[in-house]
């Protein structure tokens, strides 16, 4: 009889998905400009704007294939997010304090020079300063997909430490939005929804493990949100912490646990349909009559400075500053040149940026899309400038060793640890 197998890991076909994901991003996104400046730039643009139905709200008014995509689609988005976070968390490269230490550092580090660099640039000018978290956040599937076309050349714990900062960006980026991009609160609404999610964490205590009660929950939680006036992507996160998991430390993941299954469900979903399709939606920007004062704006300007100087200060200077001191230590396997070159594709802010964009300057079409110029510009040469260090920077001596020992580590397990630790499972 042949062995059984071992269970693939989260995080192997995290980075793989991802990897994927990320190239499909880009391709929508050069899609979409390519459409938004051809002849069908119109078809484009009434495509995407065009009243579907029903009004859900009279905020929003009727809803759009735009809104339902931004709106209802990313909450989706924003629910494997949060799912993330919890696994990472709880069993993963952040469970303890002695990991968290240097994401958390350097993601907040990388927020905090980006918003700025965008104030020193655009916050001073008239009805601007409310963009200044827009180049705060990094887009993991498209940092991912440009470190994927790397091969073997960039270290696996490059890799990890970009997910691990990008998913600590995450929940930078959804306080962010919670607490500065929410209009006038429906306390009625919000005290609904409060109710919704205090009674998916009762089901999560009671023992319950039906993931279809818990998904019919979060489409109520998202309309209770919806209608309360916090954005109604964060119920993605908030049902995330609600949803049962099994810990399993220094094993695979748990074949009954809710939180991986439902993980690895969604993850191809939003990889390869959810993601792609907000970049094609939101990424086209018609250039045809674009001016060179236009492009260099402050507002674009303040964007692009933030996403390409603002990351690479941030997040570099963090890291050295942290192993210069002793706060944590050097990432494995990885020169100074590579790490610097993993902080230059943070920069790319694309996906998290083009939502921000959208909240920051609601109804203001000319704003948004001056916003995306410059998340655009930042992006692109983050993306190019990182990936022109890290495939001409030498590799460490011992890179093929640490390599391999890397890949063992991973495929036996859900992340970079002590494989002897095996437990059992814990629910959470």
């Amino acid at each position: 009889m042949a062995p059984r197998s071992a269970p693939r890991s989260a995080l192997r076909d995290f980075l793989e998905s991802e990897s994927a994901g990320g190239i499909l991003l880009i391709l929508a996104a050069v899609l979409a400009m390519i459409v938004a400046n051809a002849s069908s730039g119109t078809a484009y643009h009434d495509t995407i704007h065009a009243v579907t139905g029903p009004t859900l709200t009279e905020k929003l008014g009727p809803m759009t294939v735009h809104l339902w995509i931004n709106d209802g689609l990313m909450a989706i988005f924003f629910l494997l997010v949060g799912l993330e976070i919890k696994r990472e968390f709880v069993d993963g490269r952040l469970a303890s304090w002695d990991r968290r230490r240097l994401p958390i550092i350097a993601a907040a580090a990388g927020m905090a020079v980006p918003a700025f660099l965008y104030t020193l640039v655009a916050g001073r000018e008239p009805g601007l300063a409310q963009g200044w978290a827009i180049p705060a956040a990094t887009d993991i599937a498209f940092a991912i997909g440009v470190l994927a076309l790397l091969g073997k050349r960039a270290p696996t714990s490059l890799k990890l430490f970009l997910v691990t900062v990008a998913i600590v960006d995450d929940m930078g980026a959804v306080a962010i939005i919670a607490l500065f991009y929410t209009a006038k609160i429906d306390l009625a609404a919000l005290a609904a929804a409060a109710v919704l999610l205090g009674i998916m964490f009762a089901l999560n205590r009671a023992g319950v493990k039906r993931l279809s009660l818990y998904l019919l929950m979060f489409v109520l939680l998202w309309y209770a949100m919806l209608l309360s006036g916090v954005h109604a992507t964060i119920a993605g996160v908030l049902a995330a912490m609600a949803i049962p998991f099994e810990g399993t430390p220094g094993a695979p993941d748990s074949a009954t646990s809710p939180l991986h299954r439902l993980e690895h469900a969604l993850h191809p979903w939003v990889a390869f349909a959810i993601v792609p399709l907000f970049g094609f939606a939101n990424a086209g920007v018609d250039l045809g009559e674009l001016t060179s004062d236009e492009a260099f704006a402050p507002l674009p300007l303040g964007i692009a400075a933030g996403l390409f100087l603002g990351k690479q200060i941030g997040i570099f200077g963090s890291v050295w500053l942290s192993v210069r001191f002793g706060i944590a230590g050097r990432l494995r396997g990885a020169t100074w040149l590579q790490v610097y070159g993993v902080a230059l594709l943070c920069g790319i802010g694309f996906t998290m940026s083009l939502f921000i964009g959208g909240l920051a300057f609601p109804g203001n079409a000319l704003l948004i899309e001056e916003a995306k110029i410059g998340i655009l510009m930042g992006s692109l040469v983050a993306a190019f400038a990182g990936y022109a260090v890290l495939r001409f920077a030498p590799p460490h001596p011992g890179h093929a060793a640490i390599e391999a020992d890397s890949a063992a580590e991973i495929d036996t397990d859900g992340d970079v640890r002590d494989t002897s630790e095996t437990k059992g499972a814990v629910p959470v």
